[in-house]
């Protein structure tokens, strides 16, 4: 099992880090940094708790003003500094920088660290605080020369961002992201494209018109512009939303698409950790071709008996009328870290095109 993420926040880390703060801070005292960070409460937190101790600490052993605190930070910002474990950089700027005096002071130590790690989760309280006077900078952002200065145009306002507080006004009303995601819609970063379709996808879960607009408005344009529209798309697609199904060529009359579909699954009853195999066959409708996406789904039980239904894809081309369709796939019920598995009675279905067409049973024990 691989280690918890949060490990990468560890001595030997605040050690080489505090080695550079001391290169431009002769008065930075690393030994009493460690070990504030590393106190009798370290061990329990995650990582986002452990990423702010390391910021809220930091400041303390900073010059008094906030103006000199990131002299400090830039001046220790030579290139080196990049990565994963330097999202506290950003996190700083929003412990430390949120006052009004520091608006336009914070937004451009945002817009240099975002290139070595990402201020994607910093900026969202100035958002909140000032959507519009954000927007309008980060409008700026979505024309700058570097990738990583415009991929936060986008994914700093992701309605939905995961770890992120969601931006309740943006999932009311998406309208103010929109003229961003038009500048990035061809971008030749894939870096940016995947936070553009993101997004869109954020955007589809309550405002599925405005991203199927937006789908047939950007459609052709550009190779780059359709895979961010596919993309985008991928929660549509699998609610099978009839004008997403049509845009991208499936079958329109999915109900009679296949003639015969089997499923069948292998073994029967297993253990949680266990993997099990799941063989499925399908027959396509006499006719022209028609393009098939075959997925299967199965409804977990969670903690107090409902169950939920999760797709995982197994194909999606375009074939020949008449085509017969058949595979296998190894399923995986380890626990997850976004997962938990429970005992019970799991109905496994094959799902084409949106439709469920065969299905099996699980029986999952302790």
């Amino acid at each position: 099992m691989a280690e918890p993420l949060k490990l990468v926040y560890n001595e030997a880390f605040l050690r080489d880090f505090g080695a550079k703060v001391k290169e431009a801070y002769d008065a930075f005292d690393v030994e009493r940094f460690i070990a504030d960070v590393i106190d009798s409460s370290w061990d329990e937190l995650a990582l986002k708790e452990r990423m702010r101790k390391i910021s809220e600490t930091l400041g303390r052993y900073l010059p008094p003003s906030y103006e000199a605190k990131l002299d400090v930070l830039f001046a220790v910002d030579d290139g080196s500094c990049t990565g994963f474990p330097y999202l506290f950089m950003p996190d700083f700027i929003e412990v430390y920088g949120q006052a009004e005096e520091h608006w336009e002071l914070s937004m451009q130590a945002m817009e240099r660290f975002t290139r070595g790690s990402s201020a994607e989760f910093a900026i969202r309280p100035f958002i909140l605080r000032d959507p519009e006077r954000a927007m309008r900078q980060m409008t700026i952002w979505a024309d700058h020369p570097n990738e990583h200065v415009r991929r936060l145009a986008s994914e700093g306002c992701r309605p939905r961002l995961p770890w992120g507080v969601a931006l309740a006004m943006f999932k009311r009303d998406p309208a103010p992201t929109l003229p961003i995601l038009e500048k990035l819609q061809a971008d030749p970063s894939l870096y940016v494209r995947k936070s553009v379709a993101n997004n869109l996808n954020d955007i589809a879960k309550d405002h599925p018109s405005v991203v199927i607009e937006t789908a047939r408005r950007w459609q052709g344009k550009h190779p780059d512009t359709d895979w961010i529209i596919r993309h985008a798309c991928r929660t549509l697609i699998r609610r099978a939303d009839p004008e997403i199904m049509q845009i991208f060529g499936y079958a329109e009359d999915a109900s009679s698409l296949t003639t015969s579909a089997e499923l069948r699954v292998e073994p029967a009853a297993l253990s949680i950790g266990e993997r099990c195999e799941l063989h499925y066959a399908m027959r396509v409708r006499e006719g022209e071709e028609v393009r098939v996406r075959i997925e299967y789904g199965i409804y977990f039980v969670k903690a107090k008996g409902q169950t939920s239904r999760k797709l995982f894809l197994l194909s999606d081309k375009t074939v020949p009328g008449g085509s017969v369709l058949s595979g296998r796939r190894s399923h995986n019920w380890a626990d997850l870290t976004t997962r938990r598995h429970y005992p019970g009675a799991h109905r496994v279905v094959l799902v084409v095109n949106g439709m469920e067409v065969a299905e099996a049973m699980v029986e999952l024990q302790e």
